[in-house]
This record gives structure tokens, sequence and C-alpha cells, in this order.
């Protein structure tokens, strides 16, 4: 799973720890199959506990809550998603800086 993804499913998970997982695949715009497969191999992991909830009508719902590791590796992964955007968009600052400048010295018009 990469990163982007990882960062994505955990931020959800803290903030909606009862989604279902089909609601976690839409979220996620994934398969069903892979959001699956993406939330046991947190819990394999050790960074997500999966609970029964004791108040579901639905004995299959669980309840997704973080654990020290899972909220440890969000917050090192929130760094780096950080600092690769800062640089994606000091790159576009760059690019557009460029193709105004090609504009202007064209003559070209908006």
């Amino acid at each position: 799973m990469d990163q982007d993804t990882n960062l994505k499913l955990l931020r959800y998970l803290e903030a909606h720890p009862q989604v279902s997982q089909r609601e976690l695949a839409e979220h996620l715009g994934v398969s069903l199959g892979k959001a699956n497969y993406c939330l046991k191999a947190l819990i394999d992991k050790g960074m997500v506990k999966a609970r029964n909830f004791k108040n579901s009508d639905n004995k299959r719902s669980y309840l997704y809550l973080l654990t020290p590791k899972g909220i440890e590796r969000k917050a090192s992964i929130t760094v780096s998603f950080l600092q690769r955007k800062m640089e994606e968009y000091e790159h576009l600052k760059h690019e557009i800086a460029q193709l105004q400048q090609e504009v202007a010295d064209n003559g070209a018009h908006d």
C-alpha cells in the first residue's frame, strides 16, 4: 500500500472509527477487496485494532482504533507527505513563473 493511501486510511479511521469497510472503500476510491486488504495490513502491523462494537445490531460491525504505533506512523507519514507537497508546490510556482515569462516575451495575451 502506498504512503498516500496509508495516510488517507489512517486519517479517515481516526476521524471515523465506526466506518464500515464499504464506506471506507468508497472514501478511498478503491474496491471493497482492496479496502479490506489495506485494513488487514494495518491490523497485522499493529497500527489498528478492530473491535466488535457492542451497541450495534449488526454483530459484524467493528470499531477501528489507531494504536499508539498507528498514531506515530500517521504523524511520520504526514510530515513526509507535507514535505513532498511543499516541494511539488515550489516546483509548480517555478514552472508557472517560467510560463508567464514565456507568454510575456512572446506577446501573447490571456
